[in-house]
């Protein structure tokens, strides 16, 4: 019989400043001005037999430090690959980064908790 599936999941945290081009509050958007970031990365799977565990939890973290290299304390506008910074490309771009390593990767969410705000994406 095989282990049950499995989610496990694993935050980290980065503040980041950007500016954004809308017609919603065009003038203040345009400002820079900055946020902080919590993603949470959730990675699925049955347990390995040998170690049982379905992500060794100190690998994701040695990622996320390639990660929050590229993006804490960093103009976002700036960010190569990343596009307009919005939620919604934040969490795209940070499955992208993480997708070639994390085998069961299943989604990353993003959240501004100070705004009660978040955004998930579920991969390609």
């Amino acid at each position: 019989m095989l282990p049950a599936l499995l989610e496990m999941t694993k935050d980290f945290r980065f503040e980041a400043a950007h500016t954004l081009q809308r017609d919603i509050g065009a003038e203040g958007s345009r400002r820079i001005h900055g946020h902080s970031y919590r993603a949470r990365v959730a990675v699925r799977g049955r347990p390995d037999p040998a170690t049982g565990m379905v992500i060794d939890l100190e690998k994701l973290e040695q990622l996320f430090a390639a990660i929050r290299a590229r993006l804490d304390h960093h103009f976002l506008d700036e960010v190569e690959g990343l596009g307009p910074a919005t939620m919604e490309n934040l969490a795209v771009w940070i499955w992208r980064c993480l997708a070639p390593d994390v085998a069961g990767l299943s989604r990353v969410t993003l959240y501004r908790d100070s705004l009660g705000e978040s955004c998930t994406y579920l991969g390609e």
